[in-house]
């Protein structure tokens, strides 16, 4: 990841826009300011609550600013990932926002889009492999050395630690950044002899049931003799507690998480789950509602930030986050209104 002036990223970021439109069929780009915006929006899934939010804040959002967004959802299937974007193209929508289920997979959608001269930008979860318009997520390597330095700190001081750790779905860019900023701070933790790591793995479509086979293979193999279990998301702690709630060990063991689910706040509450990282949907959707309706438009975009995907430095946004746990709810999710104190079982 690279930092980049203001100024220059700026600039950048409005030849290249400029030049992708330029060379390619422009009848259904951008340029339509006097007609409604149209906005596909492909989603991976819809089957975790996170995301659902994410649609639901984005189209909002869109429509506030005068557009319309058709959505579609692939349900974790590549291949029905790419018709989706087909069908968008198909219906000539002005841009396309993409989460995508395989990164590496979706380059092909990008270019499909950009020969129907359709800007594209990538929705949490980069693209790589191609020239993609713009990435817009939260800052991910932070989120994963987050979760891994409330894990330390909670540790104790005066002796090794054994930890397990359970990596998302690898077919997911975001899952190698969590890891990557996990690393920094677990192999120094490493090197320090504070922390032990008996056993890893990758947890395949980012599935709890997958997440719980990694949990128990660990168990089986090491013991119930295990200290923390940094878990890259929600549903990935999930399906550890559950086997730690089967061991009779639940709330003995430190568990990180990410996205702050209800369910995952409410392990949090109950003491099961010790930590989450609260990633403000409202400000990822309504940011990314604001980015694509200019981006459709032909409008300059800023971005402070770029991201290597294998092929370009892709301009990115990058959002801030927000570690919560048991003491500080009510100041963040419930603040934010992100769930309420009834959801919770606080009132």
């Amino acid at each position: 990841m690279k930092n980049i002036g203001l100024v220059t990223i700026s600039l950048l970021l409005s030849i290249f826009i400029g030049l992708t439109l330029k060379s390619s069929n422009t009848s259904s780009s951008a340029l339509k300011a006097n007609d409604k915006i149209v906005v596909g929006f492909s989603l991976d899934t819809l089957k975790e609550a996170r995301w659902i939010k994410d649609r639901d804040i984005f189209k909002e959002n869109v429509e506030k600013l005068g557009g319309s967004v058709i959505d579609i959802s692939a349900n974790g299937d590549d291949s029905q990932q790419i018709k989706d974007v087909e069908a968008l193209i198909t219906k000539k929508v002005d841009v396309i926002v993409i989460v995508p289920h395989n990164g590496k997979a979706m380059a092909k959608a990008v270019k499909m889009a950009h020969k129907a001269g359709i800007p594209v930008i990538a929705y949490d979860r980069l693209i790589t492999d191609c020239d993609l318009d713009l990435y817009i997520t939260f800052d991910n390597e932070k989120v994963g050395e987050t979760q891994a330095q409330y894990l330390v700190d909670s540790l104790p001081k005066d002796r090794k630690s054994k930890i397990v750790r359970i990596y998302g779905a690898p077919t997911d860019n975001n899952a190698k950044l969590f890891k990557a900023g996990q690393d920094r701070v677990i192999n120094q933790a490493v090197k320090d002899g504070l922390v032990e790591v008996v056993h890893e793995d990758w947890a395949d479509n980012w599935d709890p049931a997958n997440a719980k086979k990694i949990m128990n293979a660990a168990i089986s193999k090491h013991g119930k003799d295990i200290q923390a279990v940094l878990a890259s998301n929600d549903g990935t702690a999930g399906g550890a507690v559950q086997v730690l709630k089967e061991e009779q060990i639940a709330g003995k063991v430190v568990v990180t998480g990410q996205d702050a689910d209800l369910v995952a706040v409410q392990r949090i509450i109950s003491g099961q789950q010790h930590m989450t990282v609260y990633k403000p949907i409202k400000n990822i959707a309504s940011k990314a509602a604001e980015l694509s309706m200019d981006l459709a438009k032909g409008k300059p975009v800023i971005a402070k930030s770029a991201i290597e995907n294998g092929q370009i430095d892709v301009p990115s946004v990058l959002l801030k986050v927000t570690v919560v746990h048991k003491d500080n709810i009510k100041e963040t999710i419930i603040k934010d209104g992100f769930h309420s104190p009834k959801d919770l079982g606080l009132e």
